[in-house]
């Protein structure tokens, strides 16, 4: 099973245009890696957590961040239809701040909303049909963004985690077709685990997933040998102790 993952994730990533999504074909993208471009929604993020992260012996906590990665118009290698991608880890500060971040903008983006109309409007007054031609000639290029990732489905928590509650964004584990929903995405949106090993010194984070923790499983071969040796050690041991107890004494004389 191992060699088979190593054997996967070691192929040329496949280019996610190439796969079409009406057949079955993300069946058999498991443990293969994808390539795939466009632009980031960081407004529509969704923070699940806590997820400790241990760097030189120190344990912090965190959380995946998971954003929604959206075409751009009349660019035929970006991706055709939004897709859903955990990007990787993040401390616990980026949550914050994206929390009062979207506090703070909920009533300025509506005077923001009032004040363009009344702009715009005067705008056509004064300059007429010229107008929206110049807004399009001075708008800036939107640079895609590669992310290089394997696709993934939902994670399957266990007893001791909580359920997820969206209405006060506190998701615990990834359930895909409900983060889709609350971004506002079908429910058969792809999710992609971003993987990309390229280190931005400049900007640390998000940490994409170790490709070795995809590799892993929940007891390794290692652990089998440690398992074996241990307890055949533990059965030689009280072995040799109900050997000594049970031993019949010699008699004397």
């Amino acid at each position: 099973m191992l060699e088979y993952r190593q054997g996967r994730l070691a192929i040329e990533p496949m280019k996610f245009n190439d796969i079409s999504p009406s057949s079955e074909q993300f069946d058999d993208l498991e443990f293969r890696r994808v390539a795939c471009k466009g632009v980031f929604n960081d407004k529509m993020s969704i923070y699940v957590g806590p997820r400790s992260r241990s760097i030189s012996g120190i344990t912090e906590n965190g959380y995946y961040i998971i954003t929604p990665l959206m075409p751009v118009s009349k660019n035929p290698d970006c991706v055709q239809s939004p897709i859903l991608v955990n990007r990787g880890w993040v401390p616990r500060s980026w949550k914050d701040k994206s929390l009062e971040v979207s506090q703070n903008d909920e009533q300025p983006s509506d005077i923001a909303m009032t004040s363009a109309q009344g702009s715009e409007k005067s705008s056509w007054w004064k300059f007429g049909s010229k107008k929206p031609k110049t807004i399009e000639e001075q708008a800036p290029s939107i640079v895609p963004v590669e992310v290089v990732g394997v696709v993934h489905g939902s994670e399957k928590p266990s007893i001791f985690v909580p359920e997820n509650d969206p209405s006060s964004f506190q998701w615990f584990y990834v359930d895909v077709p409900a983060i889709a929903r609350a971004c506002g995405l079908p429910e058969n949106t792809i999710y992609v685990e971003d993987i990309n090993e390229n280190f931005n010194s400049g900007c640390p984070y998000p940490v994409p997933k170790d490709v070795n923790a995809l590799i892993r499983s929940s007891v390794m071969p290692q652990d089998h040998l440690n398992y074996t040796l241990t307890w055949y050690s533990l059965s030689a041991a009280v072995t040799f102790m109900a050997f000594k107890r049970l031993r019949p004494k010699k008699s004397q004389r």
